[in-house]
């Protein structure tokens, strides 16, 4: 579930990370994730976040990029999740497989409203040091997770509890920005009628 959760945040950074220190015997990694290992996948994976690295630092690129990888991420840490548990029943991995794609979609959500609110700022500053936390956080979460996997799930469940509060008041906030709410008219209205 802490490849899922990364996922949503860096998917290439995490795969790379995991692909590396498996392919370095640092980590064992479970079920079928070992497939992270081979050339191909580390290549494509470091490749890919070469090109997210640049993307993320650009104000507006970000904020396109993580909307078209809205639909890469979320699926990719339920198929990560589900990999992860390729050992077991059919019904664990499905049931793996749903609550991996619920996990990666609240740390890319939280990301990306984030970011999004960080691109309403005129300074580029702050939208460079988000990316570069975001990337660290891939790549350190994935050591942490293979070195104290229990810990990182507890990180993992605050994470997505905070996630959730997130999503509650940026709706609200949305919502006081959108909705016009009755009060008295303002004299300028009451003129025109």
């Amino acid at each position: 579930m802490g490849s899922a959760w990364l996922s949503g945040i860096n998917l290439y950074a995490t795969v790379l990370t995991l692909g590396l220190l498996q392919r370095w015997n640092l980590a064992h990694l479970p079920g079928d994730l070992s497939a992270l290992s081979h050339t191909w996948v580390i290549i494509t994976a470091a490749s890919l976040f070469a090109v997210e690295f640049i993307a993320d630092k650009i104000p507006a690129v970000d904020s396109v990029w993580d909307l078209i990888h809205t639909f890469i991420r979320v699926p990719a840490g339920a198929i990560l999740a589900a990999t992860a548990f390729a050992h077991f029943s059919p019904e664990v991995r499905v049931m793996a497989l749903l609550i991996g794609g619920g996990i990666a979609f609240t740390s890319h959500g939280a990301k990306s409203a984030t970011r999004l609110a960080a691109n309403t700022s005129p300074e580029p500053v702050s939208n460079v040091l988000l990316s570069l936390a975001g990337d660290g956080l891939s790549v350190g979460g994935s050591l942490l997770a293979v070195s104290h996997p229990l810990v990182f799930l507890v990180i993992v469940a605050v994470a997505v509890l905070a996630s959730l509060f997130l999503f509650r008041w940026i709706y609200r906030s949305l919502r006081r920005l959108f909705v016009r709410r009755p009060g008295p008219e303002r004299p300028l209205e009451s003129a025109v009628r």
